[in-house]
């Protein structure tokens, strides 16, 4: 294999004396120098790339995916616990009209507000204790939201997760009118 670094190297007795040429030709020699060692390396691992990917990919995905579990758990125990503070809320307070709210409205209210914030609704657990119409003023009120994690995940199988449930409970003082 021949050798340029050599050749380039060399330079004239003018340009030694000078001083102009040496800075120039140092960085020739640098640059040089880097290309043939770096080229040979090169061309002799074609499937490094390949290889590295094999490893390092498995790993890296389970990351992502991990990454992307958490993020949705977290977005929907959110959704969870305000939809069940909604609840709390509707049930200690008296409806339009003076009229006690029940249970079922209730319930209905804490679907259709985890329908409204794109979470099924479907699967879920609300309880309500006591009935909110027959609780008297200043009786603690309590509204349990329970979804399944496996049932709101945006992965086809829940893998990380899978066996989790997700729960709020909000409890607040009954307020009637008197």
């Amino acid at each position: 294999m021949k050798r340029p670094i050599l050749r380039r190297c060399r330079i004239s007795t003018q340009e030694a004396n000078s001083g102009v040429g040496i800075v120039g030709e140092i960085r020739a020699v640098a640059r040089v120098n880097l290309e043939w060692v770096c080229r040979p390396c090169r061309s002799k691992r074609p499937g490094a790339a390949a290889v590295e990917f094999a490893l390092v990919a498995p790993l890296f995905f389970l990351v992502v995916l991990g990454m992307v579990e958490l993020g949705r758990a977290v977005m929907v125990m959110q959704i969870v616990t305000n939809a069940a503070r909604e609840g709390a809320r509707l049930a200690v307070i008296d409806g339009p009209t003076a009229t006690p709210t029940t249970t079922a409205i209730v319930q209905n209210w804490v679907k259709s507000y985890l329908g409204n914030a794109g979470v099924s609704s479907t699967a879920a657990t609300i309880s309500v204790s006591p009935e909110p119409s027959t609780a008297t003023d200043g009786t603690q009120i309590t509204v349990i939201v329970t979804i399944p994690y496996s049932a709101v995940s945006w992965l086809p199988t829940a893998r990380f997760m899978s066996d989790k449930s997700l729960s709020a409970k909000v409890v607040m003082r009954r307020e009637t009118v008197q």
